[in-house]
Order: structure tokens, then C-alpha cells, then sequence
């Protein structure tokens, strides 16, 4: 029996039936180490621009701190203490929750009804998707702006309506609970459209038989939407409550371009805690106590994100043990 050249090669080439082939040192690197160099880059970048500034910022904030000289005197918690015990930090503080409530809850339902609406079979759904983005990419400014004349307490268009229809105008700049509602419409206005679009890719990503065995059962679109897109959105739901919860406490551009002073309102009405941060650190140059009230203001979006995560990670299990 001869045996051919091809055959030789394929025998020394081919490794052993049952014995998985040789894996180089250097594939064997790729493998365990390529994950890590992709995503150093994001790493490498918060590290500058998120931690260094955390850890400059703890530093200044126990230092009677020059703006000048970029030295101060180590006071200790001195300037906790000091914005702890000031009524501004807690006004900012009320005005800062409040504003983040009225705004979440609306925001969550409008936004769904808008990816709903979007998810369905209409005519240019590309055209509609795109659309609800154009507030997003419109400047704060801008939008400030145009809300500032809808919400004029003299000849603002709201206030003109409600007393061409003989009821008493609204003081949108005088009173609390209204400045509140007004910033909140500027909020939504501005972030639905984004939120809609994350609601809407959760939804695409729902498996359609779920929908074809329900329409065979004879369940409406009421009862779809309660049955099935719910709880199949919890997970995106999650995500969308924990970055509004991050995002909603830090609201400064809205509050602070609500009227031309930037004080956060005559008396406080509107003065949340960034606004109420940017005032001690440019307007009073205290960057003691403004960087205090930056880490109390971390601290609190850290035990108001923990606490939504935690309630909402409960509903989620609860949901899926029931079914």
C-alpha cells in the first residue's frame, strides 16, 4: 500500500480525533485580554473627567478655598456643616425633588403612549421617529426661550387664554407648585422624544408571537399592551428610571434660564441644588461650600438612584414570579 504526499501532510497537520486542536500563547492573550483593551478607552476617559474631578473636588470642599491661589485652609467638615445648616440648601432641596417628580411621572407616561403610538403600523414611521427627536437637538436656550413667553405672568399665552375664558391668571413666576409645573414642561418638552425612542426600541425587540397568540385568544390592544408590553418593558423601564433619576436631580439649564436674574426666583421659588451650587461657587466664590454641596448633592442622587433601583428591580421579581 503507498502512501501519497497529500496524505503524509494531512496526518501531520490534522490533530488526533478526540483531542482538541493547540491554541497559541498569543490566541490565548487575545482571548483574555482584548475585552479589557476595547473598553480602557471609556475607562481611561472617566478617569479624568469623572473621578480626578470627584477626588479634586472632595479636597477643595474641606478647605476654605482660594479661587486665586488654588490653596486654602483645611477646615475640616466645616463647610458641610455650614450649607447644612443654611434654609437655602434645603429650599434648593424641596424645589429639586419636586420638580423631578412632577416631571418623572408624566414623562414615563407620555413617553409610552408615544412609542405605542410609534410602534404601530403607520404610514412614514421613519418621518414620525425622527420627528419626536427635534426638540432634543433644539438649544435650551432657545427652548427657554419660547416657554418663557408661553409662561409670562402679564402677557404670557397661556395667562391671555386663561382670561379670555374668565379665569384668574397664574402666577407661573410667583407661585412655587406653578413655577414647578412650568420647568417641568420645559423638562419634558425637551428629554420625551429620547425617552420615547428608548421605549420604542424595547418594544421592537419584544418577540411578535406573543402578540399572534394573543390576537388568537381574542386579547384587544388594551389588554396586549397591560399583558404583554408591560411586562416585557420592565427591564427598559429600569434603565430609563435610574438615568432619569441621575439626570432629573441635576436639572440646572431650565431652572436657571427660567427668568433673565438666574437666581432660582424671586424668593427661591424655583431654586434647585445645582443652580443653588452654581450661585455659591460663581456668584459668592465660596468653592468650600459649593463643593460641600456637590458631594451632598452626589449622596443624594447615590440614595435616591439606589432606592428606585431597588423598588423597581422588587416590581420586576414580582411580576415574573407571578407569572
Amino acid at each position: 500500500m503507498t502512501v501519497t504526499a497529500d496524505q503524509v501532510s494531512r496526518t501531520r497537520t490534522t490533530p488526533p480525533m478526540g483531542r482538541p486542536p493547540r491554541i497559541s500563547r498569543r490566541s490565548r492573550w487575545d482571548y483574555r485580554y482584548s475585552p479589557y483593551l476595547y473598553i480602557l478607552p471609556f475607562f481611561a476617559i472617566f478617569a479624568v473627567v469623572g473621578i480626578a474631578p470627584l477626588l479634586y473636588t472632595s479636597w477643595v470642599a474641606l478647605n476654605d478655598w482660594d479661587l486665586i491661589s488654588q490653596e486654602g485652609a483645611f477646615v475640616g467638615f466645616d463647610n458641610f456643616a455650614k450649607v447644612l445648616g443654611t434654609s437655602t440648601f434645603w429650599v434648593a432641596l424641596r424645589n429639586t425633588v419636586s420638580i423631578f417628580l412632577i416631571t418623572m411621572i408624566p414623562h414615563l407616561v407620555l413617553a409610552l403612549a408615544i412609542a405605542y403610538a410609534l410602534d404601530r403600523n403607520i404610514r412614514a414611521a421613519t418621518f414620525w421617529r425622527m420627528g419626536v427627536l427635534i426638540p432634543y437637538v433644539v438649544s435650551p436656550v432657545a427652548i427657554a426661550l419660547i416657554f418663557n413667553s408661553f409662561f409670562a405672568d402679564q402677557s404670557g399665552l397661556f395667562n391671555t387664554w386663561l382670561t379670555q375664558l374668565g379665569l384668574s391668571p397664574i402666577g407661573w413666576h410667583t407661585d412655587t407648585l406653578a413655577s414647578h409645573v412650568a420647568i417641568a414642561t420645559m423638562i419634558n418638552f425637551r428629554w420625551l422624544g429620547n425617552t420615547a425612542l428608548i421605549f420604542l426600541a424595547g418594544m421592537q425587540a419584544i418577540p411578535r408571537d406573543l402578540y399572534e397568540a394573543a390576537n388568537v385568544d381574542g386579547a384587544g390592544a388594551g389588554r396586549q399592551f397591560f399583558s404583554i408590553t408591560i411586562p416585557q418593558l420592565r427591564p427598559t423601564m429600569i434603565f430609563v428610571i435610574l438615568t432619569m433619576t441621575i439626570g432629573g436631580l441635576q436639572i440646572f439649564a431650565e431652572p436657571r434660564l427660567y427668568d433673565f436674574q438666574g437666581q432660582g426666583g424671586p424668593n427661591q421659588q424655583w431654586l434647585t441644588l445645582p443652580l443653588y451650587i452654581y450661585n455659591l461657587g460663581w456668584r459668592e466664590l465660596d468653592f468650600g461650600q459649593a463643593s460641600a454641596a456637590s458631594w451632598l448633592l452626589f449622596i443624594i442622587i447615590l440614595v435616591f438612584a439606589l432606592l428606585n433601583l431597588f423598588i423597581s428591580s422588587r416590581i420586576a421579581n414580582e411580576g415574573r414570579s407571578k407569572r
